[in-house]
């Protein structure tokens, strides 16, 4: 059983003990258990914090041994008190438990674990405590893996060590048909498709970080989310291969969620001459592991081309920059907009139903809600907005296609599986 604690279930010894009598009576019952946790509470928030007091701009290099410091505290403290209630735990920082991972300082991806040091111990009865969020270059840098990192962690140690299922704990839950802090009637859903969730993840949902889903969907290992302190809520990602035969599958609804990010900014480039920007642009995002969204290339009537896309709000500096060198010494120029966000509804066949798009659009600019940049696929529809607009736009758009929680089914329960 791998399961992984986040920080806010961490926040205090009084937490990290309850967590203990979670861990311990599932170790007690037989089960060979792994823990991944992250950092207590805000520690990650402070430890940035005090980086910034002694230099503004903190090489990577230093900051991740900085950061990695948090979750690697966390697994001590939890193995000390497995070890005070008579269980054999050991803790392992992301070097000692063999997390492979290369690229950026900050933004680290694992490529390998190696597992024997886990399964010596599995086997000699420890429970294994992973510090998450973290890993090991091949020259013996400590890397961190970016926001989300201890969630890939727990499902990348599952997936190595063929669990088949992975149990998330935070002060969530589960996942919701919208944010329940700016929809009140939002739903919880029991079951979601993986699919589905990794888009969720990628257009702004905070539950899990799209990383992580992607790995689970790519080694076929099942997600169960919910709040540690609870008992029998709680929302499991797999693949769902259910049909209700009661209805016809044409008549059912395929928007399953709303969700938003206001933590971003759109970047267009314009160039007033050849050749097309877009292979030198996507080639930087790609060195730099900076993800991009909602991208439209056009080329202008007189010569040039505009290219626009969305990038979280942290990097657009850093990109807007990037791109002028880019295009230096050609006629271009560069606007930044931040004050949007994405808004996007989520579910399964809507490429193939326009009218999902057109009742989308119509909902916002009828109660008015400019909307722009519009991207689809078969599992999500984006647009932006003004920020401004986001909240109320999630709410439209969250009773527009019926998703309140009336609607609602019982939530997964959070027993573990056998």
């Amino acid at each position: 059983m791998v399961q992984k604690y986040g920080g806010s279930s961490l926040a205090t010894v009084s937490q990290v003990r309850q967590v203990a009598d979670r861990v311990g009576a599932l170790a007690r019952s037989g089960r060979r258990v792994v823990v991944v946790v992250s950092a207590q509470g805000d520690t990650t928030d402070e430890l940035i914090g005090r980086a910034g007091a002694v230099n503004p701009h903190p090489a990577g290099h230093e900051l991740d041994q900085l950061l990695a410091t948090g979750e690697t505290a966390s697994a001590a403290l939890m193995a000390m008190a497995l070890q005070h209630s008579g269980l054999a735990a050991t803790a392992l920082s992301g070097s000692r438990s063999g997390i492979l991972a290369t690229g950026p300082h900050g933004a680290g991806v694992i490529v390998a674990i190696d597992t024997e040091q886990l399964r010596t111990l599995l086997d000699a009865g420890q429970v294994v405590v992973i510090a998450g969020f973290q890993g090991v270059t091949a020259d013996g840098d400590i890397i961190t893996l970016g926001r989300g990192g201890s969630d890939t962690t727990a499902v990348a140690v599952a997936a190595e060590l063929r669990a088949g299922h992975c149990e998330i704990y935070s002060d969530v839950r589960g996942v919701y048909t919208a944010d329940p802090r700016v929809v009140p009637d939002a739903r919880l859903m029991p079951d979601i498709d993986i699919d589905v969730m990794t888009e969720m993840a990628f257009a702004g949902a905070r539950v899990m970080h799209s990383r992580a889903v992607e790995l689970a969907a790519l080694y076929d290992v099942d997600i169960l989310v919910g709040r540690s302190t609870a008992t029998r809520t709680g929302t499991r990602i797999h693949r769902l291969h259910r049909r209700d035969g009661n209805d016809m599958l044409e008549d059912r609804t395929a928007v399953m969620a709303v969700v938003h990010d206001t933590d971003i900014a759109r970047i267009t480039l314009r160039t007033h001459d050849t050749p097309d920007p877009s292979p030198a642009v996507f080639r930087f995002l790609a060195e730099e592991s900076i993800p991009a969204d909602m991208t439209t290339v056009a080329s202008a009537p007189g010569g040039g081309f505009s290219l626009g896309l969305t990038v979280h709000r942290s990097h657009a500096a850093d990109v807007s920059r990037s791109f002028s060198d880019l295009m230096a010494p050609r006629r271009h120029g560069v606007e930044v907009e931040d004050q949007v966000a994405k808004v996007s509804i989520v579910g399964q066949g809507l490429l193939s139903r326009p009218e999902y798009a057109s009742r989308m659009l119509a909902s916002l600019v009828g109660s008015g809600i400019s909307a722009r940049s519009l991207s689809a696929s078969q599992l999500r529809v984006s647009v932006t907005v003004p920020s401004s607009d986001a909240v109320r736009a999630v709410g439209l758009l969250h009773s527009e296609f019926g998703l309140g929680a009336e609607a609602g089914a019982m939530p997964a329960s959070l027993s573990p599986r056998p």
